[in-house]
């Protein structure tokens, strides 16, 4: 028999979101005069907490400019995706959309403001397509996934599709976001992969 270990009286604080799977984490800061200690991930505590991936992968963006929308992205099966999503410099909003054929909630999104300052992390499990869009110049944002990344895998839902309604914190036309995004199918027009 393996020892499991204890679990630290203090644990992050966990909120569901209005999507069933997804919750936000705050781990517990320690402060002192030299400024604070955090643990940002610890896999007994997190499955403990709900989330219970075995990640395999840590990816880093950085994004220079205010108002740089990455999303909506997702993998399909059998390379679908978990994330752990947390901001390392400046602030997101982050949004996850239920693309799960015959979920109550498909075609529905929830957002979290994730910055360095308030250490919350957001974990969107397979099923979603995931975006955020930055709220401050020179934004790093570090998500842990729980399938390895594949091009073959990899699509897109439209960022602004109207039937969805985001209300991202930048306007349509002052959005910096890369040509393939602007692409990316409508939920009406999406296929059913999950």
């Amino acid at each position: 028999m393996t020892d499991i270990p204890e679990l630290p009286a203090n644990l992050p604080h966990v909120e569901p979101c209005s999507l069933r799977g997804m919750v936000l984490i705050t781990p517990r800061r320690h402060l002192d005069s030299r400024g604070y200690f955090s643990e940002a991930y610890n896999e007994n505590v997190w499955n403990a907490l709900g989330v219970d991936r075995r990640f395999i992968q840590d990816n880093q963006s950085l994004s220079t400019l205010a108002g740089t929308l990455r999303g909506l992205h997702f993998q399909i099966p059998p390379f679908a995706q978990a994330k752990l999503v947390r901001v390392l410099c400046g602030a997101i909003y982050d949004v996850a959309v239920d693309i799960r054929a015959g979920s109550p909630t498909y075609g529905k999104f929830a957002a979290a403001m994730l910055s360095a300052e308030n250490g919350c992390q957001l974990f969107v499990p397979a099923g979603f397509a995931h975006g955020f869009c930055t709220l401050q110049p020179s934004t790093e944002v570090l998500y842990k996934v729980d399938a390895p990344y594949s091009r073959e895998h990899e699509r897109g839902l439209a960022w602004n599709d109207p039937a969805i309604g985001i209300p991202w914190p930048v306007a349509a036309n002052e959005v910096n976001v890369v040509e393939r995004d602007r692409h990316f199918p409508l939920l009406d027009d999406l296929s059913v992969f999950f």
